[in-house]
């Protein structure tokens, strides 16, 4: 018997005046310069941290970090539309303790980040660890 996979919902509103809402709730008001690209954007770093946060945590590892992520769109070759075409998550950690195997704490929290696992192309990941290169 095949097992049923855990699923995840999201809900949000964006009201007439431009607010939103996560589930009727934490309305945001955002400013104008906030595009929608902008916002898959942060999705992206909030969900690449999000998962570092879960998989640190099951290693016993604590970290603060800054992030920052970038894109491109124009004109895809393969269907003439415009899209992201280059995504780059670049993030700065600090970890305590640091674990055996860093790269290995950082390939889980790049897998696990659906959003980044959703789009086309694949964000390219960039990251320092306690000042070096990772």
């Amino acid at each position: 018997m095949a097992v049923k996979p855990k699923e995840f919902t999201y809900e949000l509103e964006l009201d007439r005046a431009g607010r939103l809402t996560a589930g009727g709730r934490a309305p945001l008001d955002l400013d104008p310069a906030w595009t929608p690209e902008h916002l898959v954007l942060a999705g992206l770093v909030r969900c690449t941290l999000q998962s570092l946060r879960y998989h640190a945590d099951r290693v016993g590892v604590d970290f603060a970090a800054f992030a920052r992520a970038a894109a491109r769109v124009t004109k895809r070759a393969d269907d003439e539309r415009y899209g992201f075409v280059d995504l780059d998550v670049a993030v700065d950690v600090e970890l305590e303790p640091v674990p055996d195997d860093v790269r290995e704490l950082l390939d889980r929290a790049e897998w696990d980040c659906f959003v980044g696992a959703s789009l086309r192309p694949s964000p390219r990941y960039r990251w320092t660890v306690n000042g070096t290169a990772a």
